[in-house]
């Protein structure tokens, strides 16, 4: 989470040995790592028999979606030949000990038959994974003196090796990248097939190196880095088969799918199987508008963090659509583990989360979606340590009306109390949070044999971008982008209904048992209408449509 080393990555730490006298550091480029020769009565020792030498190489650990930079210090020392890794790591890290000395000798230099002690600073950060094989490599081959007098400016280094000296892809280059900027660290060297996602980040310097002596030949100005293409440009979706036209019948739910899409509200769609849930659920993430080139590099960063970027160097074009199964736990919904990992939540912020068959989930984890949902952020403690993670999505969720799935209401076996009792688990303050609540009748073979053909995705993506683009001119002045984020003050200034529609509301109060939350999500899905029409104030008509996706809410309290 850009925590910063405790000293300055490229302080110079002065080294002695009993015997010696006036150690000298060699001086050398900001940035690169920094070697110390020890001198003594008899002139100074070269390598590979260096004694209290000292080298360091930039890094970054990941932490949750996010980079801190690293200290990656190599100290070769004489002694028994021993190769130890202190400052928290994790067992991937301990074992970068094999593939390095492995990697060191097949790309032909020489691995010192001293103690070798390597310190991942700072030592309260725990680190993960296999990316710091390439910095502790470079360390070591600069404390014997292979890496000389670097020819670049401050720079950090990711990178797995393989046991040839082959250079491997890691996850969280661009993360690294953006810790690198945040920190004026100039220059990253990463694998090959990470060096277009990092391009992506403006005013980065990015090496990108095939093998480990090409690595040290960048570092020593022997070689050119490497030709890398810049990263692909953010695209518009790509024409697919999830067309808003393809779905027969049920107008009254596309109307609430495109208010839906035009201020980024939350939406319960409830119907016999059948109906049409899924395909509408799934046509959403194409009606949004197309994502900006600072949320595609916030969203491929998590994503990049996460492993999951279609392609090395490619950034998310189309906004997340994330569906879990409902057998999912709380900790792969909302996130956990030790350290804490993002969860489904986090890899479907600024996109979908489409949770299907709503009461077969567990409780205890529907009830975790209360937070992420008022606030848009995740917060999880653990021993190990605190995750915060980025949480805005939309929440799209399907349920049939009964447990068995009748076809309609006309045929169902089901009880009314049955019915009831289904949605009913359904708590009231998850169904509060949620803005639309849209009722889908079972369709009929006139519906499925019309001929007539709806608007396209693209129709209703372009009514949607207006809409959005006039949400962003009401605010601003302020960090909300969209209705569905207002805070209560914003709800005040923005969303003054008429007196007609102050009794429309306050009837729907008295009679749905509306929260004042109830109420305020009303007055913002409201607004979106009347966005949608181009209005530039709520009218009683908006604010009668807007009530009418409350039918839970009388459901509920009957």
């Amino acid at each position: 989470m850009g925590t910063n080393p405790d000293t300055p990555p490229f302080a110079p730490t002065e080294t002695r040995n009993p015997t010696s006298e006036n150690p000298q550091p060699v001086t050398c480029c900001p940035g690169s790592p920094t070697v110390y020769e020890t001198h003594d009565i008899d002139g100074p020792r070269g390598p590979p028999n260096n004694h209290g030498v000292i080298a360091r190489v930039l890094s970054a650990a990941l932490i949750g979606v996010e980079a801190a930079l690293v200290r990656v210090e190599v100290d070769v020392t004489a002694g028994l030949p021993a190769f130890t890794t202190v400052g928290l790591p994790d067992s991937a890290v301990r074992e970068s000990r094999e593939r390095v000395r492995t990697a060191i000798r097949n790309a032909g230099f020489a691995f010192p038959s001293d103690r070798v002690t390597v310190n991942l600073a700072p030592a309260d950060i725990r680190k993960e994974g296999a990316s710091f094989d390439l910095p502790i490599a470079l360390g070591i081959l600069a404390a014997t003196g292979a890496v000389k007098n670097g020819v670049i400016g401050p720079y950090a280094v990711v990178g797995e090796l393989a046991l040839d000296g082959q250079i491997q892809p890691v996850r969280g280059a661009l993360a690294v990248g953006l810790a690198c900027r945040r920190h004026g660290i100039g220059t990253l060297v990463v694998p090959v097939e990470n060096a277009a996602e990092a391009l992506a980040v403006d005013g980065l310097h990015v090496l990108a190196a095939p093998t480990l002596r090409d690595a040290v030949g960048l570092l020593n100005g022997d070689r050119a880095p490497v030709a890398v293409a810049l990263a692909p440009p953010v695209r518009g979706a790509r024409a697919d088969d999830l067309d808003l036209a393809d779905v027969r019948g049920q107008a009254h739910a596309k109307r609430a799918l495109e208010i839906a899409a035009a201020g980024a509200h939350n939406v319960l769609l409830v119907g016999p199987p059948g109906g049409g849930k899924t395909m509408l659920a799934r046509r959403l993430s194409v009606i949004l508008p197309l994502l900006s080139s600072d949320e595609a590099l916030e969203v491929s960063a998590i994503w990049s963090v996460a492993g999951l970027l279609p392609r090395h160097g490619e950034l998310m074009a189309r906004r997340p659509f994330r569906a879990p199964h409902h057998t999912i736990s709380v900790s792969g919904l909302i996130g956990g583990g030790s350290p804490p990992h993002p969860g489904e939540v986090t890899l479907a912020h600024l996109g979908v989360l489409f949770l299907d068959e709503l009461p077969e989930f567990q409780q205890h984890v529907l009830e975790s979606l209360r937070q992420p949902l008022e606030d848009g952020r995740v917060t999880i403690a653990r021993a190990s340590g605190v995750g915060d993670f980025p949480a805005r999505f939309q929440l799209v969720a399907a349920a049939n009306p009964c447990r068995r799935g009748c076809p309609s209401l006309e045929h169902c076996l089901c009880t009314a109390a049955e019915r009831h009792r289904y949605l009913g688990r359904i708590s009231r303050p998850l169904l509060d949070r949620i803005d639309l609540h849209v009722e889908l009748p079972a369709l009929g073979p006139a519906d499925l044999q019309s001929a007539a053909i709806g608007e396209s995705s693209a129709v209703v993506r372009a009514r949607v971008a207006e809409a959005r683009e006039r949400q962003r001119e009401r605010f601003r002045a302020s960090s909300t982008r969209v209705n569905a984020a207002m805070t209560p003050r914003q709800v005040r200034r923005h969303c003054q209904p008429p007196p007609e529609a102050e009794r429309l509301l306050a009837a729907a109060m008295s009679r749905l048992g509306l929260s004042a939350r109830g109420h305020d999500r009303v007055l913002k899905v409201a607004l979106t209408i009347a966005d949608l029409a181009g209005s530039e104030a709520i009218r009683p008509e908006h604010c009668a449509e807007a009530i009418q996706y409350r039918g839970l809410d009388r459901q509920w309290r009957a």
